[in-house]
């Protein structure tokens, strides 16, 4: 199905964005992550490549540094075979045309975007209007946060910029306590964090 999109729309830049992101469920399924997150990124990649593809922007996360989980490792490891098939394609020639016109590959990484599918506000809400509790899998895990158009933003920049073999990370300023978040949100509701 992919090759036929390729076919199809010959893109010039690819997005690369799709990836299973839920922490506890791949943790659960760690073949349905690596089989997604991994092998999915290397379809898209290899297509890129084979049908001229000029730049393949790819969507990670700030977990895939020092991973602590299988969504972290499995990105991580997309984003090393990215790495690798751009080193790899521009190091194969000395001839600068042909150089020139091989896909580049750019990564981005970043934290949670607010408002987005999975992310930890709406699902704090959500409790909130079922009564509560709020789950916070522990007291000490911290997250970086930035807006929506703040994460379009650093994919278009990373998009323009990229030569190749990079990875931009977003500053996203100081990280957040998600027990912290918690307890803001359940005061923000008119509760009382720890009692109601």
């Amino acid at each position: 199905r992919m090759e036929q999109i390729f076919e199809i729309y010959t893109p010039d830049v690819v997005y690369h964005a799709a990836a299973y992101k839920h922490v506890p469920l791949m943790e659960d399924h760690p073949s349905v992550a690596v089989k997604n997150n991994v092998l999915g990124t290397k379809v898209l990649a290899e297509l890129a490549v084979a049908y001229g593809v000029a730049k393949f922007v790819m969507v990670s996360t700030d977990k895939a540094v020092n991973p602590t989980n299988v969504m972290g490792a499995s990105k991580r490891i997309a984003e090393i075979f990215t790495q690798s098939l751009n080193n790899h394609i521009h190091n194969q020639t000395s001839d600068l045309n042909a150089v020139m016109t091989q896909t580049r590959f750019i990564t981005t990484r970043f934290g949670n975007v607010l408002g987005s599918n999975g992310s930890v506000i709406p699902h704090f809400k959500k409790q909130l209007s079922a009564g509560g509790p709020l789950t916070v899998t522990h007291p000490d895990i911290t997250r970086y946060f930035m807006t929506i158009p703040e994460a379009c933003q650093l994919v278009l920049e990373a998009g323009a910029m990229g030569k190749g073999g990079e990875i931009f990370v977003f500053d996203m300023g100081s990280p957040v306590k998600i027990v912290d978040l918690a307890r803001k949100m359940i005061r923000l509701s008119g509760k009382i964090p720890d009692t109601d």
